[in-house]
């Protein structure tokens, strides 16, 4: 029963993940909004879900499929802010979302700078 469990997990993350990319690319196809505002929406969108507090419902039940997209870094700023805002005070709500972000930005950024010593890009 528990390999079940896995694959219907794995399903629901698939759906909601590819769901959201599907939405995205449908709003680059349908209007003219740029990739840039778009990510911007998303962004903004997760911020708004954790604000509300409805993002950690939302994430027991899609997990990955919603936090892996920017939505899920839109949440983890709000989140940190919040928190940080409860702890320390008005100063905290702008610290709080890098902070509790700032891993996962220092890893893409040395990831990325891994990439572009094996890679060299060639211009068209």
């Amino acid at each position: 029963m528990e390999v079940w469990q896995k694959i219907g997990t794995y399903a629901i993350v698939f759906a909601v993940g590819g769901g959201l990319c599907a939405i995205a690319e449908l709003l680059i196809v349908r209007t003219k909004l740029t990739p840039a505002r778009i990510l911007v929406i998303f962004l903004i969108a997760g911020i708004i879900l954790e604000g509300v507090g409805v993002y950690d419902y939302i994430f027991k039940v899609c997990q990955a499929g919603i936090s892996v997209p920017i939505v899920g870094f839109g949440a983890a700023l709000a989140k940190g802010s919040i928190e940080m805002a409860k702890s320390v005070g008005f100063i905290g709500a702008f610290a709080g979302g890098l902070i509790r972000t700032a891993y996962g930005v220092g890893v893409a950024i040395v990831m990325s700078y891994i990439v572009t010593l094996l890679f060299s890009a060639k211009a068209k």
